[in-house]
Order: structure tokens, then C-alpha cells, then sequence
């Protein structure tokens, strides 16, 4: 009888203890405003941005297949494109398209980087409603390849510091703008920069690149803008998989052809995802926007210790972006097989695209997927692969300074940190600096997302102008 007493006293205390719970799980206060507004000049940052775009500086694996001569033509361009920063800055130009600009500070023991790239991937030209590199403006909106991945970014910070020179601004620490010429085909542009600092005794402050964005609608039950910042990417693999056989006839096929056992494979990969982990970009993401949740989301994410079945419930059977901030991901991209219909192929192979979780590495994933498949007809063997970054630190003033730039120039926007999925330049700054944050200058729908590396890139004045803002606003604190 007491026992039976017991069972609905328990469940009363812990109903009480999850409400209690979601209930104090209330909004953080967000980054501090900086008050005041800047007068930018919109009609020099488009032009600015319009004739970088207009440079062709499409980067490919097979180099043969670059047009040197545009790259060229960009960097001849940037001394009358921002004339300041040439009078005040040292540049340096390094191998394999690597620039760096010096803005000498007060002091220098602090030095901060603002990073971008100006290569761009190549375009399918009749795919495009407008042409891909002839930057026309139209209701407002800039066209072309390149404008928002990043010589919008590009043009953000170079033009940030050129109206900052031009008012006399004098930066209390040192500052680097570092741009690679081949960060789309994974080039040695931004290694080279690092090396630079490495053998130079350097050790940033802070580092910021591409990667997050001001965005909406991307986290359950949250309406407010966010901006995102990310604190770690994911590492990347492609991986093959081959079977072999002695080939033959299709008339007379063996129970299996090795196209029927990488398809077994495949399904075995697929219906076993890997373990989500709950790591510190993840953790503090949900801490921060979870917040800002419904009461159904607000009340899952303040009692993760009861509730994180559900989450991984949730992530799984939605995919996409909230699946793969937990765990590692597996797409299956390419399959080949017999170049016939009637001939069972001797060889057959299928390549899998793979972002890893930071919690996983290149050898624990590829052990993972061979106990999966569990079967020794499939040879797995890893093309190339890169870990996951570094993860940075929110708790310290680096953190603050660039979350107080978003703050303060998208009014409103709840700040974050998030675990980027792409990989990027940033990364290889890890091993001088835990302070990379990894932030598009940029409020962007999902369907202007959707165009980075797809057809119709483009990018709206005022968002291009706003990224100016935000790195005047970040530099001014520096």
C-alpha cells in the first residue's frame, strides 16, 4: 500500500521539478549595444563590391583550368578600391595567393585578424537568370558569384578600415586582414598566411571569418532574428566504398552483385546513424536559444538530463541542419558500377560525403562505419579527410567584442554561439589561436542561403552596407 502511495508522489515531485526548471529557464541578458550610428557611404561600398565580383577569380582543383590574369587584375585593383588602407597598412603578398595587410596599432601585444577569401567556385552560366560576373544591380540587389562567398566579407572589412583611417582612427592593438586566393579548393593560401604568423611570434587575439549569419526561423520554436556565431566546424571526409567480383554475364547473377552488396551497405549506414553528442558550440546554442523557445522546447531543453532521448529523436527523424549539429553525418553522394546494362561489373564503388562531429575523429569514424557494414567484401578506405576544428572560447572578451559588433548593428538579434557544418579558412588557425569565431557579416533568408555555391548568388545592398557596419563597429573596440 505505501509503495503504491509512493508512485504518484514521485511523479507529482517530478512534474514539479521539470516546470520549476522550464520556468527559470528565462532569456540571458544578450551582448552589450553599442550606441551611435555610423554614416557609411553606400553608393563607394557597392561600386567597390560591383568591380570585385566583375573579376572572374574562379578557383578549380586542376589549376590548368584558372584564369591567373583575373586574380591578378583583383589585386591590382585594391590600392585604388581602398587607398587609405595602402597609405596606412603594410602589405604582404605570400605564395599560392595569400595577402596580408598590417594596420599597426597602439600597442602590440594584442593583435586581431579579420579573414575572407576571394576566389569563388565556378558557375553553370545558363542556369543564371542575370550573368554570373557582370555585378548588374537590380531592385536594390547586387548579382554574381562571389557577392555573399565572401567578397562581400572582402569588402566589408577592407572598407571598414578605409573609413576608419580616413577619420584618423588609430586601433589601441595591431590588425590583420588576411584574404586567401584558393580557400574553395582547400589551397595553401591561409596556411601560408599562419606559417607567416607562426614564425613571427604572432598569437591573434581573435580571429573572425566567414561562417555563421543573422538569420530567422532556423531553431524550433525561436521567431526572433539570431546571429550566430560559430565557436568550431566540423571536420570533413569523403570516403569509398568497393566491392569486387569476377564479373560476367547479367543473365546469370550470383545472390549478390557487388552493386546489391554496397546497396546493403549503404542501408546499414543510413538505418544506424552515429551517436549524437551534446558538445560546448551545441550546448551553448540551446542554452542561449533555447531560451527563447516555446514552453514545448523551452521545457526539453532546460531538462536535457530527462530529455535528450527525445532531442535525438527529434534531430533524426527531421535531418537537416539541427540533425547535424549532433552528430556525425553520412551522405551518400556517387555510385559506380558496370558500363553496361547486361554486364555485372567486376568492380563497383560508391563514395560517401561525411561531416564529423567534434566529438569524433577520421579513425574513429572509419572504424565506426566498418563495424556497420560488418562485412569483408567492402574494402573502406578513406580519399582525403580533414578533423573537426578547434573549439573556441565565449567567456572572454574576444567573445563579447564580436558578439556586441552583431548586437549592435542588427538591432534586436539574439546572439549565439553554433557548431558550423562547412568547413573553411578559419580552421587553420587553431593551432595559434582558441579564439576563431567564424561570422558572415550578413542577415540572410534561407533562400538567399541557398544560393552560396548555387545559382543566382546575390546580395542585397543593405546587407552589404551592414556588413561594412558590423566590422567598423568591431574594429573601433580593438
Amino acid at each position: 500500500m505505501k509503495f503504491l502511495l509512493i508512485i504518484p508522489i514521485f511523479l507529482i515531485v517530478f512534474i514539479a521539478v521539470l516546470l520549476i526548471r522550464t520556468a527559470a529557464f528565462k532569456p540571458k541578458e544578450n551582448a552589450k549595444i553599442i550606441e551611435g550610428e555610423e554614416t557609411l557611404d553606400r553608393d563607394l561600398i557597392t561600386d567597390r563590391l560591383c568591380r570585385l565580383v566583375r573579376c572572374k577569380t574562379v578557383s578549380y582543383r586542376d589549376q590548368s583550368l584558372e584564369d591567373n590574369a583575373e586574380f591578378e587584375k583583383l589585386i591590382a585593383m585594391l590600392p585604388d578600391l581602398y587607398p587609405n588602407v595602402f597609405k596606412a597598412c603594410t602589405f604582404t603578398q605570400l605564395a599560392d595567393r595569400g595577402l596580408l595587410f598590417k594596420w599597426e596599432g597602439k600597442n602590440h601585444g594584442d593583435p586581431a585578424v579579420m579573414m575572407a577569401h576571394y576566389d569563388v567556385v565556378p558557375v553553370n552560366e545558363e542556369m543564371w537568370d542575370k550573368p554570373p560576373f557582370e555585378a548588374i544591380i537590380e531592385d536594390g540587389v547586387i548579382w554574381g558569384r562571389g557577392t555573399l562567398d565572401t567578397k562581400g566579407t572582402f569588402n566589408g572589412v577592407l572598407s571598414a578600415a578605409d573609413k576608419l583611417i580616413a577619420e584618423g582612427f588609430v586601433p589601441e592593438n595591431d590588425m590583420y586582414f588576411a584574404f586567401s586566393g584558393n580557400e574553395e579548393t582547400n589551397g595553401q593560401g591561409a596556411i601560408n598566411i599562419v606559417d607567416w604568423f607562426e614564425e613571427n611570434g604572432i598569437t591573434p587575439s581573435m580571429v573572425v571569418d566567414e561562417g555563421g549569419a543573422v538569420v530567422e526561423n532556423v531553431f524550433p520554436g525561436v521567431k526572433i532574428p539570431c546571429g550566430v556565431i560559430g565557436i568550431a566546424e566540423k571536420g570533413l571526409m569523403d570516403v569509398q566504398y568497393k566491392v569486387k567480383s569476377g564479373g560476367g554475364h547479367a543473365s546469370a547473377p550470383a545472390p549478390h552483385t557487388p552493386v546489391g552488396v554496397l546497396s546493403r551497405a549503404c542501408c546499414k549506414i543510413e538505418n544506424h546513424p552515429f551517436k549524437s553528442h551534446l558538445t560546448k558550440p551545441v550546448a551553448e546554442m540551446f542554452d542561449t536559444l533555447g531560451r527563447h523557445s516555446t514552453f514545448l522546447y523551452r521545457m526539453i531543453f532546460a531538462n536535457l538530463w530527462c530529455f535528450s532521448g527525445v532531442l535525438d529523436m527529434i534531430c533524426k527523424s527531421s535531418g537537416g541542419e539541427l540533425n547535424a549539429i549532433m552528430r556525425t553525418t553520412v551522405a551518400f553522394t556517387q555510385m559506380k558500377g558496370s558500363s553496361a546494362s547486361n554486364v555485372i561489373p567486376p568492380e563497383a564503388t560508391m563514395v560517401s560525403n561525411m561531416r564529423l562531429n567534434p566529438e569524433d575523429n577520421i579513425d574513429s569514424a572509419l572504424e565506426y562505419l566498418r563495424k556497420t557494414v560488418d562485412d569483408e567484401n567492402v574494402e573502406i578506405t578513406l580519399l582525403n579527410g580533414m578533423n573537426p576544428s578547434r573549439i573556441s572560447e565565449t567567456y572572454c572578451s574576444a567573445w563579447d567584442k564580436v558578439a556586441s559588433a552583431v548586437a549592435s548593428t542588427w538591432r534586436g538579434c539574439i546572439v549565439s554561439p553554433y557548431l558550423m557544418m562547412q568547413c573553411s579558412d578559419s580552421r587553420h588557425y587553431g593551432r595559434i589561436s582558441d579564439k576563431v569565431y567564424r561570422f558572415s557579416a550578413m542577415d540572410l533568408t534561407k533562400e538567399e542561403r541557398a544560393t552560396i555555391h548555387g545559382n543566382n548568388e546575390r546580395v542585397r545592398i543593405d546587407c552589404a552596407v551592414k556588413a561594412v557596419e558590423f566590422y567598423v563597429r568591431l574594429m573601433r573596440q580593438l
